[in-house]
């Protein structure tokens, strides 16, 4: 079992920053992707982001491309997500989630472990 804890959410301005933190214990972190997605109220929980244990990696959402940036310190246990230039479209629920397979999916349902998630508001 891997437990997941994220961090960082608030309420922020369009065009400001805010950086989630993911924090993983139990099973070894190292081996697995790490993946951020987001659920807005009323929508489908969607991808976001995601990352190889090498951290070489990295896949985003085209509504994130050169906004976000995700990135791990494997001897941290943690897997980041830098929000820059942020929209009111980006207020949500952001979600980290762990994949035994090292494989950056954008898929909900190639990851195993979920954390609990942590709020993103942004103010127009």
């Amino acid at each position: 079992q891997v437990q997941l804890v994220e961090s960082g959410g608030g309420l922020v301005q369009a065009g400001g920053s805010l950086r989630l933190s993911c924090a993983a214990s139990g099973r070894t972190f190292s081996n697995y992707a790490m993946g951020w997605f987001r659920q807005a109220p009323g929508k489908e929980r969607e991808f976001v982001a995601a990352i190889t244990w090498s951290g070489n990696s990295l896949y985003y959402a085209d509504s994130v491309k050169g906004r976000f940036v995700i990135y791990r310190d494997n001897s941290k246990n943690t897997v980041y997500l830098q929000m820059n230039s942020l929209k009111s479209e980006d207020t949500a629920v952001y979600y980290c989630a762990a994949n035994p397979n090292d494989i950056p999916s954008r898929w909900v349902r190639a990851y195993d472990y979920w954390g609990q998630g942590t709020r993103v508001t942004v103010s127009s």
